[in-house]
């Protein structure tokens, strides 16, 4: 079996960073999240999306109608 190199490369990051944080899974979380405090430009943030209604149909505009 091929083994992908991206893969492999962020299974070692996470070993490591695992490591570091005493192979504790809340302390790898708050770990990453002052990392990404530390790099706030990196972070894509999207708005929240409007769910649509299961059976509906979306047609002109934003209106949606049932299908059938």
């Amino acid at each position: 079996m091929h083994e992908d190199p991206i893969v492999a490369e962020t299974r070692a990051l996470r070993e490591e960073m695992m490591n570091e944080v005493g192979n504790e899974l809340d302390a790898l979380v708050e770990h990453l999240k002052r990392r990404q405090t530390q790099h706030p430009e990196r972070l894509v943030n999207f708005p929240p999306r409007r769910p649509h209604a299961i059976g509906a149909v979306r047609e002109s505009g934003d209106e949606l109608k049932s299908a059938g």
